[in-house]
């Protein structure tokens, strides 16, 4: 540590001190996603000193964001940042101390094992299940453990998972909801005060984690094996003891080695995102564009501005708007339609 009284209050405090201090600075942690809950787990992450936090979001800052997105500026929207960027600038101003990576990619089968090697444990900032039971499955092949967390409405709730000591995600949701069968944010919104609690909490939790090791424990003998649950507009909190729940279930990724997310077996091309009226389109294969000549070419289309982390279209005569990163992938804003996202892709971008 460089500069120890910037943490002086949070060594004081019994159940970090001087050792899990020290541990802080050493641990690496991956985090998914950094909408609202991922801004407020980065900036707990940063203030208490973790030594790197890998920080891995797909999208851009809009003015939406703002209401719940606790790192994000109007600036930002202004400059079309990446989600990712935008954070690490500002973290980078917060603490100087530590190493802060971004990194602007969709996460998928392809890279996950890439942007979890090394780390000591992932940290779940995302908003769908498809990339949970990913982060899932590679916490499972690697040992890597996580936490599980999800925020909708006024109510939020989070669970550990340590491969092959607790349950994992399957063990207790065994298969996605099915479309329609559970609220989201375009059917419920959300409220930035039950995002700040959850994602509270799971930072606690990680931070007990990391220091495990310095209080002589084991990660999982340092927080309970609970699915906690908090409704901050209720204002109720409760917990359900899931220590047994690997026993008992028939969890075919625990006990069958079974990785359908992780093989690339349960994917998709296209996926609608939450509260935006727009769809993301990947394409088929990795790829890498140019983001000038993409830029030039696009100019006869409609209005382009860009950045050196992507290209905006706005399609004259129409309502869409496309958003081209340098990993091939778009947002098709104005639509939720997605075929009608993915006609515009091949159309404007190309198959």
């Amino acid at each position: 540590m460089k500069e120890t009284s910037r943490y002086q209050k949070q060594i004081l405090f019994s159940g970090v001190g001087t050792r899990g201090q020290q541990a802080l600075g050493a641990a690496k942690v991956l985090l998914v996603g950094c909408g609202a809950l991922g801004c407020v787990l980065a900036d707990s992450m940063a203030r208490a000193g973790v030594g790197l936090i890998r920080i891995v979001d797909r999208d851009f800052v809009e003015f939406s964001n703002l209401q719940r997105q606790v790192l994000f500026t109007e600036d930002d929207v202004a400059a079309h940042l990446p989600k990712s960027i935008a954070a690490v600038n500002r973290l980078r101003s917060v603490n100087s101390e530590i190493l802060l990576e971004s990194v602007v990619a969709d996460v998928d089968y392809t890279n996950i094992r890439q942007l979890a090697e090394g780390v000591d444990l992932i940290l779940d900032g995302t908003d769908n299940f498809e990339i949970r039971y990913l982060i899932n499955d590679v916490s499972l092949e690697t040992g890597i453990p996580w936490i599980f967390t999800g925020c909708t409405g006024s109510h939020g709730q989070m669970m550990p998972v340590f491969p092959g000591t607790s349950a994992c995600l399957r063990c207790l949701i065994p298969n996605p909801p099915p479309p329609g069968s559970t609220e989201t944010c375009d059917t419920a919104g959300v409220l930035g005060p039950a995002i700040n609690v959850i994602a509270s909490l799971q930072a606690a939790m990680a931070l007990k984690i990391l220091t495990a090791a310095s209080a002589g424990k084991t990660a999982v003998e340092s927080v309970p094996l609970k699915l906690t649950m908090v409704d901050v507009w209720d204002l109720t909190f409760r917990q359900i003891d899931v220590s047994q729940l690997r026993e008992s279930a028939d969890c075919p990724a625990c006990k069958g080695s079974e990785r359908l997310w992780l093989n690339g077996s349960q994917t998709a091309g296209s996926t609608v995102l939450c509260g935006r009226n727009a769809v993301q389109v990947s394409p088929g294969e990795k790829t890498r564009l140019s983001l000038e000549e993409l830029a030039n070419r696009l100019a006869t289309v409609g209005k382009v501005t860009s950045n050196p982390f992507l290209v905006r279209l706005a399609v004259a005569d129409s309502k869409l708007e496309l958003t081209v990163f340098a990993d091939g992938r778009a947002i098709i804003k104005g639509t939720e339609d997605p075929a009608v996202a993915r006609s515009a892709y091949s159309r404007y971008i190309g198959t």
